[in-house]
């Protein structure tokens, strides 16, 4: 019984605090620390998922200094992980621009024509998590 109390209070201790400590098989403790959490991309639209046979494509991006990406749009979801420098994201519909650094989670406007330039004197390096429809892409520059 108190090892049942216990566990039920180590669980429940792990599920308030905002980093969370499990432990894996060997007993040692592996830290959890929550990012992001996030329900609209950057342009404030609602995410939602591919419909149909969901893909997961993961990509590593390096985008040198002063490089301005073309002119695009995605049709699916795309997720990214600032892993190192500064990269300014316009919206080119809009006009409205967001600047992301190390340690940032963008979640990529759907359908809007945008681009990014890094601003910074170091390359940006992204984690990029997109969700398409099986066999799709998601990028669509503006001819």
């Amino acid at each position: 019984m108190r090892n049942i109390l216990a566990s039920a209070l180590l669980l429940a201790a792990a599920l308030s605090s905002t980093t969370a400590n499990a432990l894996d098989s060997s007993g040692t403790p592996v830290v959890v620390t929550p990012l992001a959490s996030k329900t609209t991309t950057a342009s404030g639209q609602p995410i939602t998922l591919p419909q149909k046979n969901v893909e997961v494509q993961v990509s590593a991006y390096q985008i040198a200094p002063g490089a301005t990406l073309p002119v695009h749009k995605h049709p699916f979801p795309r997720y990214a992980y600032v892993e190192a420098g500064t990269l300014k994201v316009t919206n080119v519909e809009t006009g409205n621009s967001n600047t992301y650094k190390t340690g940032d989670f963008i979640v990529e406007m759907i359908g809007q024509w945008h681009q990014a330039t890094n601003i910074g004197t170091d390359a940006v390096k992204l984690l990029v998590i997109d969700q398409v429809e099986q066999g799709a892409k998601n990028t669509i520059l503006k001819q």
